[in-house]
């Protein structure tokens, strides 16, 4: 089939449609391209995908709804897999307009061309940042998440919510996917794992923040992709079961779904550590901090509702995603220094 995919620059994105592209789906990847971090780290993904004559690709920003649109028109995708967003808690602190145009105005767009054109699913990224402060652990799709601790969650929130509307309006299928502190090759500089990465090599001490006392369900992407493209292939539909007296979190009598993705064994931050030392064979030099800002203390992702509908959930272990990132980024470090 024909897949449109949002954010086919990013770590997700590239591999999500070197995954659809392997098995024969004709892609259409948009991108802004933008700065948030190293533009030529999505140049390099992007290069990737464009040696298959089956993926075309677009540059836009999703906030512009005539020009998104226009590519709905032009190569009329079956379905949607929506990735692209203003990514990062922190950041989200000192630009929360950048949150509001790609995440609540990009993603409406995004809902209306889908309407439209009758896409027959439209896959998109949420967050376990939406379970913001919960202390009920594992997370799972029916608690409650009205109470994010970011503007970055809140946005998250919004877009489950959104969906929901034109679910249940217009009979959209829509499924979300709650990730969990994804990790692996060709990720995202702003993520501690990369950050932790240059700086033990360069010999400067690490952040830890709240003194090691955290703990997250790192997710490799390799079980990320698996699970998003058997969903993909599972259109959301209406829950028989769902009482409108008693209703669902995370489904609806709409073709409506919600789904966690994460490994299911939360780690914590100090062990994390711990595993990516041996993986480099180097020592960290630690500088402990306070908690920060719109952080929360750990994330635990319960599966049960992913593996009863695709039959799959993550389960890579850290030593060994670690490893993979850790022999990746030394031949990316080799190369862009070559370029220098």
């Amino acid at each position: 089939m024909k897949v449109l995919v949002t954010g086919c620059a990013g770590f997700i994105g590239m591999f999500a449609c070197e995954r659809l592209l392997a098995r024969g789906d004709e892609v259409v990847g948009v991108d802004s391209l933008n700065s948030y971090y190293d533009p030529a780290l999505k140049q390099a993904r992007l290069a990737r995908l464009r040696l298959n004559p089956a993926f075309r690709f677009q540059q836009l920003d999703i906030a512009d709804g005539a020009a998104l649109d226009q590519v709905f028109r032009t190569h009329a995708p079956q379905r949607v897999v929506h990735l692209a967003a203003q990514a990062g808690v922190r950041h989200s602190l000192t630009h929360p307009h950048d949150y509001v145009v790609s995440n609540l105005t990009g993603f409406m767009n995004l809902l209306e061309s889908c309407r439209h054109h009758r896409i027959e699913h439209l896959v998109y990224a949420s967050s376990s940042s939406v379970y913001g402060h919960n202390t009920e652990l594992p997370f799972r799709v029916e608690h409650d998440v009205d109470h994010p601790v970011s503007l970055y969650a809140a946005t998250k929130k919004s877009n489950e919510l959104m969906a929901h509307c034109y679910s249940h309006l217009f009979r959209l299928p829509t499924t979300g996917l709650r990730f969990f502190t994804v990790y692996g090759p060709w990720g995202r500089p702003d993520m501690a794992y990369w950050l932790f990465t240059e700086a033990i090599l360069a010999g400067r001490p690490i952040k830890v923040f709240n003194e090691g006392r955290m703990r997250r369900d790192f997710t490799y992407i390799d079980d990320v992709i698996e699970a998003v493209v058997r969903v993909l292939d599972q259109p959301a539909q209406p829950d028989p079961s769902y009482d409108r007296a008693h209703p669902q979190k995370a489904t609806s009598d709409a073709p409506y779904r919600i789904y966690n993705i994460g490994n299911s064994t939360p780690v914590e931050l100090l062990e994390f550590i711990s595993v990516l030392e041996t993986a480099l064979g180097v020592k960290a030099r630690r500088e402990m901090l306070p908690m920060q800002a719109g952080d929360v203390e750990a994330t635990y992702a319960d599966t049960r509702a992913l593996e009863l509908a695709v039959g799959f959930s993550p389960h890579t272990p850290l030593s060994a995603g670690l490893r993979h990132f850790v022999q990746w980024y030394a031949s990316w470090r080799d190369r862009t220094a070559a370029t220098r």
